[in-house]
């Protein structure tokens, strides 16, 4: 039997290869660790790191942590996720915004913020928000 310590850079790489963790990788890690895909979608389901889904073209995350929610975080999620019909974890049918809830941003001063591929935007209110995703349609 392979170690299965070896599950955890296993997932690392097939999702760093692909962007996300396909029914078939999951099928190939199991198989070659002598494993169930139950218990290799257990524990890499336990993982936020990880995602089963394709990311889209341009991942958004919208912050929630204590200072981003209080300032309006959870309503701008649930904007975007109205706007472009996805819910946190997925990806649009098109497959050109993948939306995300993240814990925190490390940006509390410039509540509430709103990540998009690499970019930051800070203080971010509904009509701002319209705007800034006018800019990566």
């Amino acid at each position: 039997m392979v170690d299965e310590g070896s599950l955890i850079p296993l997932l690392q790489k097939a999702q760093k290869l692909d962007g996300y963790i396909s029914a078939e990788k999951v099928g190939n890690i199991a198989e070659y660790l002598k494993m169930t895909e139950s218990q290799v979608y257990g524990v890499a389901s336990f993982y936020s790191q990880f995602r089963f889904i394709p990311p889209g073209e341009h991942s958004i995350s919208v912050c929630l942590g204590t200072a981003c929610h209080v300032n309006g975080g959870e309503t701008l999620l649930d904007t975007i996720g109205r706007d472009l019909d996805v819910k946190p974890g997925e990806s649009t049918s098109d497959e050109k915004f993948d939306l995300n809830r993240v814990a925190c941003l490390g940006c509390c001063a410039l509540a509430p913020v709103v990540k998009i591929d690499d970019d930051i935007h800070s203080k971010v209110n509904v009509m701002k928000l319209k705007e800034i995703l006018s800019n990566y349609e």
